[in-house]
């Protein structure tokens, strides 16, 4: 069997990956949803990988390896990787998780990210604003039992609470991560009331983890986690480094992890296990996030999933953009990871059109918290050309034939 083709097309704002090969077999991944401008990276590694045998995954892999990135830069090969994974699956006529060692569990836990904006009416960054938040996310359809909720330096509070930190508001910048410095008292205080208000609505049955930065002086960090230890949140997220940074700071990360019984979180934007060995090895957070659809791939989150398990780390896969082929994606790797796993995250920010121009799930497939694991040949969903051709955009009429 021989890659005859790479195609990428973008679909609601995401970039959808479509390998071909000489026996009709078809592989297909995606990219986050806020990702349209990587596609010319995706398309440029067509000639490394056109003419070679799908099924050797990891032979491909090592052509392309080296032309990834810390996020946003490792999805292109991050995807090709997932597209290659359903093509040896789908000619085996077995699911992914078999070819990634067999699973270990029937069923995989996600958690739910809460955002601002899908809130009725609103939520703000107030304590009230954060009671209804966690109000919603108890009457959401799935029955999540894990919730995330971004704030501080990894939401609009940083330019709504006024005098939040001692720097520069960037109102005009289209994320807050340009933002970063000291807390006033008033910031501090302002943003542990609001934590603790959705805490203490949820109550039992329920944890809930927060998604703080990037953006935190380290001694903000820590005074944070001390200061909601009570809590016992499942993690706090990104304080130091997280999102987009194209570095890691495990020396900074374990001054703080080392001195609070909150655990701390970081990883979503690391490419490759070689950047996880010394957050890792130094024990410098308690949890880590690594994303599929950025780390390197499927093989590559679960080499990373194994290294953590060996010195007591937990890991939560990151997801919330990677789309329902990223969600069929997270099931099948997260099927086989160690114990060390928490929970993935649920990519819940695509519009319910694509269970319309997809096979494999008959709508939302989270039932108490928890996912079955399918049975499903390769990825176990895939596109169909009829329905999906409605929504390709303008130049990307070409990519079903």
């Amino acid at each position: 069997m021989k890659i005859t083709d790479l195609k990428c097309a973008i679909i609601a704002n995401s970039p959808v990956i479509r390998i071909t090969t000489d026996e009709g077999i078809t592989g297909w991944s995606q990219i986050e949803t806020p990702k349209p401008y990587v596609k010319p990276q995706v398309l440029q590694l067509k000639d490394w990988i056109v003419g070679q045998d799908p099924r050797d995954v990891e032979r491909v892999m090592r052509r392309i390896r080296v032309r990834g990135g810390f996020k946003p830069f490792g999805s292109a090969v991050s995807a090709i990787e997932h597209a290659l994974w359903d093509i040896a699956g789908k000619a085996l006529n077995a699911p992914v998780y078999r070819l990634l060692g067999g699973k270990v569990r029937d069923q995989v836990r996600t958690y739910r990210t809460l955002y601002q904006a899908e809130v009725p009416g609103g939520a703000e960054h107030t304590p009230a604003g954060y009671k209804r938040w966690a109000e919603y996310g108890k009457s959401l359809k799935g029955e999540f039992t894990l919730f995330k909720l971004p704030s501080a330096f990894h939401s609009s509070m940083v330019k709504d609470f006024p005098n939040y930190f001692y720097g520069e508001v960037q109102h005009d910048a289209p994320f807050p991560y340009p933002h970063k410095g000291t807390m006033t008292k008033e910031g501090f205080d302002h943003l542990v009331a609001c934590i603790t208000s959705a805490r203490e609505t949820l109550g039992k049955g329920y944890n809930t983890a927060v998604d703080a930065g990037p953006g935190f002086m380290p001694l903000d960090a820590l005074r944070l986690a001390k200061a909601v230890e009570h809590l016992h949140l499942m993690w706090i997220e990104d304080t130091v480094t997280g999102d987009y940074s194209p570095y890691v700071n495990p020396d900074v990360y374990k001054d703080v992890t080392h001195h609070t019984t909150t655990p701390i979180h970081t990883g979503e934007q690391i490419y490759l296990r070689q950047h996880y060995k010394a957050l890792i090895e130094s024990h410098a957070v308690n949890v880590i996030g690594p994303d599929p659809c950025d780390v390197g791939g499927l093989a590559e989150i679960k080499w990373v999933a194994e290294h953590a398990d060996l010195h007591g780390i937990a890991i939560a896969p990151h997801g919330t953009a990677n789309g329902i082929l990223g969600l069929a994606a997270l099931i099948q790797v997260c099927a086989t990871m160690p114990d060390n796993l928490i929970a993935f995250e649920y990519p819940a920010r695509f519009e319910p059109f694509w269970y319309d121009i997809t096979e494999g799930f008959d709508g939302m497939p989270v039932k108490g918290g928890l996912i079955d694991v399918p049975d499903r040949p390769g990825l176990g969903v895939n596109l169909i050309a009829k329905e999906a051709k409605k929504y390709l955009e303008e130049g990307d009429e070409n990519f079903f034939d």
